[in-house]
């Protein structure tokens, strides 16, 4: 059996380092500073949960292949739980006063609530809301979610 993984470190291309910083420090992140230069930024998520963001010079240093377009192709949905509908909201509104934009119209399935931002290097978060207590409610009544 493989052992459970204890952190994540999702790593991003970004255009310009200091901007994109700008961008996740204004919706009310930090970053580890121990991790942190000029060609790379670590963006704490949560408790062990992380952003590599790298320059793209920085970021082609790991792969041979083309990094994506994000005006064009998606290369990923990054999705992060948070502790109510109003952070969600508050999430959303912050980013996209911030440069950023909102891809599609919130989606509300009774128990779980989620909206998605790009992010100013075009990168997708969705930040949701999961009710545990109208998700129990759905599934004792036979309900499937």
């Amino acid at each position: 059996m493989v052992k459970m993984a204890s952190q994540i470190f999702v790593n991003l291309p970004v255009k310009d380092l200091k901007k994109t910083m700008e961008f996740w420090r204004a919706l009310g992140f930090d970053f580890n500073k121990d991790f942190t230069d000029e060609k790379a930024a670590s963006l704490v998520l949560g408790k062990n949960l992380y952003a590599m963001l790298l320059t793209e010079k920085f970021f082609r240093t790991f792969t041979s292949k083309a990094i994506c377009d994000t005006g064009s192709s998606v290369e990923m949905l990054n999705a992060l739980a948070v502790g109510s509908r109003k952070e969600v909201d508050s999430l959303l509104r912050k980013g996209v006063e911030s440069g950023g934009k909102e891809p599609r119209a919130a989606q509300d399935h009774g128990w779980m609530y989620s909206r998605a931002l790009e992010d100013i290097d075009g990168h997708t978060w969705e930040f949701l809301y999961m009710d545990a207590k109208k998700l129990k409610e759905i599934q004792a009544k036979g309900g499937k979610i």
